[in-house]
């Protein structure tokens, strides 16, 4: 419990101690983030060694890269069971626990089967990160700074890819080992998720929705903000449903907004062609007529455009609203893409690296900053854990269709049609956000849940 203080200074101190309180269990939460983009973008570097030690078919080596994508579209679809059964940090501890034994599976692999097992245990930790870790931070963060402690989430996956490629840079001269320490360094951040996420509380909503606790609840949004915690504890009590929820219960027509709502944002996440760039920029940038070494270095140049606009996209999302950002990226969005597009029409790539760059910026600025906070708010808390699963399963399994097929839908229609297509799908986001999408900024979970379904 907080006394009253004597002094200003007294309260501005406490105000401070609950600040980074409450900063530190966010990060602890968002440190699942960087584990998802180290663990993504940690492959790149030993690809080609593991193709060439086990002799892999094309066939095979596709698998080799691609089996932490399925893994991750099965834990994003799954993430929400354990989550509602165990509790949020529970889970988030499990995913520290898949994310360790990943690394070190794979550092210490003897066989490509043995592998691709540790490979896809890590897959399965960043689609259930994907679900628990914005959700759990939407959970306990205070209206007013729940945009961009979520998008902590976001940002430490941009960070974990960069660290990603640093580590793989400073490690590609171990010897012919090289690959298994890349591989296996991801276990001292795993260490430090997991211990760190053992000291921060359980969601208070959980606590009260699952377990019936409400005084361990009250005592934890005490310290999340002791003036309006037993405001938070009736809302959650007054609109929540009765009855055991499941993953179909999302389904229901109560929550049919929502679902709507998720499964869009995340269609329109895909559609811009975020990921077919992310995951092919060197082809895409070859495509333009630029050498192999410029391709590289452009493509590098991507995450560091990708970190500083998602820095600035966090920095603003509480400020100026999720549909402002959204507005920006749409249009940003739209003016890249119909550059690029133009530019393969005329067969003429001046400038090419720097339309890439503004579609970077305009995605992290916009959606980049924006998806996990958005879907981890607009479901009510006693489907919010399936919510987010639908979420982002939507998600993952686009992102995977996206990345098999681009290649193919490039080579056989071109670039510029390729990202015509993906600019029109932008003039339809920007539809959505005028007409559809909800502004969530500054708003308790319960008083967003009355404008999304009207209760």
């Amino acid at each position: 419990m907080f006394q009253p203080a004597t002094f200003d200074s007294s309260k501005r101190q406490g105000s401070m101690n609950q600040h980074y309180k409450i900063f530190f269990w966010s990060l602890s939460a968002a440190l699942g983030g960087f584990l998802f983009g180290f663990d993504t973008a940690v492959i790149s570097g030993v690809e080609q060694t593991l193709q060439k030690i086990w002799s892999l078919s094309a066939f095979e080596h596709g698998i080799t890269v691609s089996i932490a994508l399925i893994g991750t579209v099965i834990g994003s679809l799954i993430g929400g069971i354990p989550s509602d059964k165990y509790g949020r940090r529970m889970t988030l501890f499990i995913i520290a626990i898949l994310y360790l034994i990943s690394a070190v599976g794979t550092a210490y692999a003897f066989d490509w089967v043995i592998f691709l097992i540790f490979r896809f245990l890590g897959g399965l930790g960043v689609g259930i990160s994907s679900v628990v870790a914005p959700m759990y931070i939407s959970e306990i963060a205070p209206p007013a700074k729940r945009g961009r402690l979520v998008a902590l989430f976001q940002f430490n996956i941009v960070f974990g890819i960069l660290m990603a490629y640093l580590s793989n840079y400073l490690l590609g001269d171990m010897g012919e080992n090289a690959w298994r320490w890349m591989l296996g360094v991801q276990a001292f951040p795993s260490i430090i998720f997991a211990a760190t996420v053992l000291v921060i509380p359980e969601s208070p909503r959980w606590l009260i929705l699952k377990k019936g606790n409400v005084n361990m609840a009250r005592q934890i949004l005490q310290t999340i903000d002791a003036l309006t915690a037993e405001q938070v504890i009736t809302d959650i009590q007054t609109h929540t449903s009765n009855g055991s929820k499941n993953f179909f219960s999302v389904f229901q027509s109560a929550y049919k907004r929502p679902v709507m709502l998720a499964v869009l944002f995340a269609v329109f996440n895909q559609v811009s062609g975020i990921n077919a760039i992310i995951y092919y920029a060197p082809r895409i940038f070859e495509m333009a007529g630029l050498g192999k070494n410029t391709a590289l270095l452009s493509s590098a140049g991507i995450g560091l455009v990708n970190l500083f606009a998602t820095l600035l996209g966090l920095s603003l999302i509480d400020k100026f609203g999720r549909k402002l950002l959204m507005y920006i990226g749409s249009f940003g969005y739209i003016l890249s893409l119909s550059l690029i597009a133009s530019a393969f029409y005329r067969n003429n790539f001046d400038g090419m690296t720097f339309f890439v760059f503004l579609f970077i910026a305009a995605h992290a600025i916009g959606r980049g900053a924006v998806i996990w906070v958005f879907i981890s708010e607009i479901f009510p808390s006693e489907v919010r854990a399936y919510g987010q699963s639908l979420g982002s399963f939507t998600h993952w399994i686009l992102a995977a269709i996206i990345a098999f097929t681009f290649p193919y839908i490039a080579e056989t229609f071109g670039g510029g049609l390729t990202f015509s297509f993906f600019a029109v799908m932008m003039v339809f986001q920007l539809l959505f956000v005028w007409r559809v999408m909800p502004e969530t900024k500054g708003t308790s979970l319960e008083n967003i849940e009355r404008v999304v379904i009207g209760h």
